[in-house]
């Protein structure tokens, strides 16, 4: 597995510090790709974040919350000023970002969105977004990621 994905080079581009943190991936997993990481990783679900694409109105939007909680279209729809949010189909989400599903990432993203942050998951002192491939993930201070995708938080998850 290349290390080096279009997320990291943007990392390394912004002198953004992060740590790699490879696991077994299972496409097929009974539970969420998040899940599925932080149960590989030994991490707390809430830690680990899945990056979601979707549409606020017709604007294209990344939403990153936690494994282990669902996004509300409404309260995203909200934050962003919008009067509805809905979740984008995989092939569009692929086109957009430039990523596979299951390997999306905000950062590097083919055609950058706005990305708005669950603000509740911006406490802890790092969190573990995917790194553009399927079984990498990177951990990242939350400040870091928010200055680097120049992102919003409010929230946007139960």
């Amino acid at each position: 597995m290349s290390m080096a994905t279009r997320a990291t080079r943007a990392l390394d581009a912004a002198g953004v510090a992060y740590r790699l943190h490879p696991y077994d991936y299972e496409a097929g997993a009974a539970v969420g790709k998040g899940l599925q990481a932080a149960a590989a990783l030994g991490l707390a679900p809430d830690r680990v974040l899945k990056t979601l694409m979707a549409w606020v109105d017709a604007r294209a939007v990344c939403a990153v919350v936690p494994s282990d909680r669902q996004l509300q279209p409404k309260a995203l729809a909200t934050a962003c000023g919008g009067k509805a949010a809905r979740m984008m189909e995989a092939a569009e989400a692929e086109r957009r970002s430039g990523y596979k599903v299951g390997g999306v990432s905000p950062f590097g993203q083919q055609r950058p969105v706005p990305v708005w942050f669950e603000h509740d998951a911006l406490a802890a002192p790092s969190v573990w977004i995917n790194a553009g491939q399927r079984g990498l993930l990177l951990e990242i201070a939350p400040a870091d990621a928010l200055r680097v995708l120049q992102a919003s938080s409010a929230a946007i998850s139960r």
